[in-house]
């Protein structure tokens, strides 16, 4: 029997997770979650990262011993350490709004097509690249010595190495995707010190021995990107599938041999991110279940399941947004901010909490439609399946919708897909698993629940949805 640590770090909350791999038998063990709760100060949003790392300690000695130890988190924020070692204040949050009116500027002074053709990643307000040039001329970043993704943060504090996972650092705006290394070039035309980015790490690879830790566990390099981890655990059994990794966010995509960098990409705001074993995760950021998870807050934490059901109970389409704008972005009163965008576009305002759920729900399935077929569409790969995983993959009523949004059959689950993918990694360098990507999804196939969700109905009524957003392309 092998055993394996997962820290899995997320945007509300963190957790530790032990996982059991013996013969065929995976088995995983939550054994501690802790808040993950930004902090305004003085008018910016930070992440409490020292208190992330005080609950990954804790959780790693409640996991007690293990054979070795994997980091995932979100991405594009980071941590500037000094010539010392030492952190140089708490990171920002990609919530705050230090580029909301910067960064356009950067990208036209660099230039759109450029950045595109070298990074391959679409444009977001908080693209590292972005928070960095709002960083400039900050005691900050002129005393950093090195900067350091998140989960490359916690490995070091862990270990006392420094580096740079790749498929962290394919979300940074400032690498190359083609050759896989940091972008000197834009680097240097971003008016950044080259010699902030540190040695670049493959998934797999061992980062060092736990310090803190009874044992002095190794610290491997998984898809430190937990929508890489994420992917990784999509129990694929052939190449023609897409892929919804399902929480705050939806990451919506397909999975490749190599980047699509065509000007058709560009203008679709598709994103070309690193995945692991060399893979390429094309995908496009839809705004997921932070919509849902707002709206909560501001009603007061409803029971969720029964909010679900009350919305599969209302009319279909009676008013459609579109998840990604910018209203929707902020952390903030939802349903109102919902309720300003159907006033605007002409639509019934939704009158109470199952309805603007219903709300939120199809219009999520509708952007996961829009999607997969433009990803399908400009990539030229085949899609017979939809594979959602994460926590949306508890969300029954989004999967059926799904389903019948794309007219196609949805598999849901693992639940558990980021922690899965961390462990599978692990499990691999180990040598306790076979060598390739097909391996570690037959091993899924084989010891997870999935729930399959047949499209239901024709397609005309999303077809007229989608024209209410000006979606007809699709």
């Amino acid at each position: 029997m092998r055993v394996f640590a997962a820290v899995d770090l997320g945007a509300s909350s963190g957790r530790v997770i032990r996982a059991t791999l013996d013969g065929a038998e995976l088995r995983l063990d939550e054994v501690h979650r802790f808040p993950n709760e930004p902090v305004t100060v003085n008018g910016t949003l930070h992440w409490d990262v020292l208190a992330l790392y005080r609950g990954v300690l804790e959780g790693l000695r409640r996991a007690g011993p293990v054979d070795s130890i994997g980091i995932d988190s979100w991405a594009v924020d980071y941590g500037l350490i000094d010539s010392t070692g030492a952190l140089l204040g708490n990171p920002v949050h990609y919530r705050d709004a230090r580029t909301t009116d910067s960064w356009q500027q950067v990208a036209a002074r660099i230039g759109e097509e450029r950045l595109y053709a070298t990074t391959g990643l679409q444009q977001l307000s908080f693209n590292t690249l972005y928070q960095l040039a709002a960083a400039k001329g900050t005691p900050q970043l002129g005393a950093a010595r090195r900067l350091l993704m998140i989960p490359d943060l916690i490995a070091y504090w862990l270990t006392g190495q420094i580096g740079a996972e790749i498929t962290n650092a394919s979300t940074t705006q400032l690498y190359d995707l083609r050759a896989r290394l940091w972008s000197a070039e834009l680097i240097a035309e971003a008016g950044l010190d080259a010699a902030l980015f540190p040695p670049l790490r493959e998934p797999g690879t061992i980062i060092g021995r736990a310090r803190e830790i009874d044992g002095n566990p190794p610290v491997i390099a998984v898809g430190s990107h937990d929508t890489a981890s994420a992917v990784v655990a999509v129990p694929a059994a052939d190449a023609h599938f897409a892929y919804i990794s399902c929480g705050t966010w939806s990451l919506v995509g397909v999975e490749l041999d190599a980047p699509v960098l065509s000007e058709a990409s560009r203008a679709a705001n598709f994103t070309n991110e690193g995945g692991v074993d060399g893979t390429i995760r094309y995908l496009r950021n839809v705004m997921g279940l932070w919509l849902l998870q707002e709206s909560c807050r501001t009603w007061g934490d409803p029971d969720l399941p029964t909010l679900i059901a009350a919305a599969g109970d209302r009319e279909q389409f009676v008013s459609v947004i579109d998840p990604d704008h910018p209203d929707f972005l902020a952390p903030g009163d939802m349903p109102a901010r919902i309720a300003e965008f159907c006033r605007r576009t002409g639509q019934p305002v939704p009158a109470d909490a199952p309805a603007v759920t219903r709300t939120i729900l199809d219009s999520l399935a509708l952007a996961h439609r829009r999607t997969i077929r433009e990803a399908a569409a400009l990539s030229g790969k085949r899609v017979d399946v939809v594979h959602i995983v994460g926590g949306g993959a508890r969300n029954t009523l989004l999967c059926q919708l799904t389903a019948d949004a794309c007219g196609l059959p949805v598999l849901a689950g693992p639940v558990e897909a980021t922690a899965l993918g961390n462990v599978l990694v692990q499990a691999r360098a180990a040598g306790a698993t076979g060598p390739t990507l097909t391996d570690l999804r037959t091993l899924l196939r084989d010891t997870q629940s999935l729930t399959r969700y047949q499209p239901t109905g024709d397609q005309a009524p999303w077809d007229a949805a989608a024209s209410r957003l000006g979606w007809t392309n699709i």
